[in-house]
């Protein structure tokens, strides 16, 4: 009996590390973490029709606009069945409901209305949270990377039903072990390390260039660096003009469309690292309620004398280019302190300088 127990656990199967669906779409790559202990019954079926090519030239055939995408239709591979889309590969698999919550990201089986155990081929992907789907859909998968290629797609033009107007084909989907975490070196840089790097805020008015002052704020600096690195400044306007005073953005209520779950793991209020550099054209300060502690995201940069400001606020940038464009902003007509044209702050480029 010992022997046989002994041999058992000598030949017994090691765990498979965890899997990753990579999915390669005419918009974009998608990365999805499997979920075979929430549904391994989905996650078998959905790993064997990647690796039997069963995806390939299938489409995103119905979106909702930041809502969710549906695809892996078999029938879709055909334009000419347009007016089918939705209605293959189903019937094939029983729902396995898990607390798997239905948030951004969330992968889960399409069903037949009113049929609880018809899943198959067909899945969808949550570009924002869907909470009046949960434990209704199995879950089992969540995307990893690509939620905003997720979200772009769900805002391609569409009719009243929600069927896409243009064709947005998966080219392929591989599964791979997931891979090891990548280090951000910004996690650990030091602030003379801090210190060489430049950010380049795109803006529609132009470009405008920071360096950073991390020998008085180095946590800012580190935090403004990794949030923007992260794409969370991308899309969010100018939302705040004061003549003579300052301009301000960042802020994530007017940012065109919602952030991906890694990014907004990225968003915390920031402890206030206050200085003695005074606030005068140029200079980047991060924008705060009235608690010190209140900082996040959002940003004001001096387009005249604020020394009101000096102590108040955590100085963390100065404008080294662009001053040029900061000042054309800053004199677009206003409607109180709310600029009358769209100023977007479209991409936020980070680069190191040795």
């Amino acid at each position: 009996m010992l022997f046989a127990l002994l041999l058992s656990l000598v030949f017994q199967t090691p765990p498979s590390a965890p899997k990753q669906a990579v999915i390669e779409t005419s918009m974009g790559t998608i990365v999805i973490a499997l979920l075979p202990a929430k549904a391994p019954n989905h996650v078998a079926f959905f790993t064997k029709t990647a690796g039997d090519g069963g995806f390939a030239g299938t489409t995103f055939h119905r979106v909702i606009k930041y809502g969710l995408i549906q695809g892996g239709d078999p029938l879709s591979k055909d334009p000419a069945k347009s007016a089918q889309y939705g209605t293959g590969g189903l019937n094939l698999l029983k729902r396995e409901i898990s607390d798997e919550p239905m948030t951004a990201g969330a992968v889960a089986a399409v069903l037949v209305p009113g049929q609880p155990n018809s899943a198959g081929a067909q899945f969808f992907i949550c570009a924002s949270d869907q909470v009046a789907l949960q434990g209704q859909f199995t879950v089992f998968g969540r995307v990893v990377e690509g939620l905003d290629i997720v979200q772009q797609i769900s805002a391609v033009k569409a009719d009243a039903q929600g069927r896409a107007a243009e064709r947005i084909v998966i080219k392929s989907v591989t599964i791979r072990d997931t891979p090891p975490p990548v280090k951000d070196p910004l996690v650990e840089a030091t602030p003379a390390e801090l210190a060489k790097y430049r950010a380049v805020l795109e803006t529609s008015k132009g470009e405008i260039e920071l360096e950073f002052i991390t020998d008085k704020a180095p946590e800012t600096a580190r935090q403004f660096l990794r949030l923007a690195t992260a794409g969370v400044y991308d899309g969010t306007p100018v939302h705040r003009v004061v003549p003579n005073f300052v301009l301000q953005s960042g802020a994530l209520a007017y940012r065109d469309k919602p952030l991906t779950p890694a990014q907004n793991a990225l968003v915390r209020n920031l402890q206030p690292e206050f200085s003695d550099v005074p606030n005068v054209p140029g200079i980047v300060s991060m924008a705060r309620g009235d608690d010190p502690a209140s900082a996040t995201t959002s940003f004001f940069i001096c387009t005249g004398e604020c020394r009101a400001l000096d102590g108040k606020y955590t100085v963390f940038a100065r404008v080294v280019g662009g001053m040029d464009v900061v000042k054309a902003i800053g004199a677009v007509a206003v409607d109180g302190e709310t600029p009358k044209e769209k100023i977007v702050l479209t991409r936020v480029r980070v680069a190191r300088k040795d």
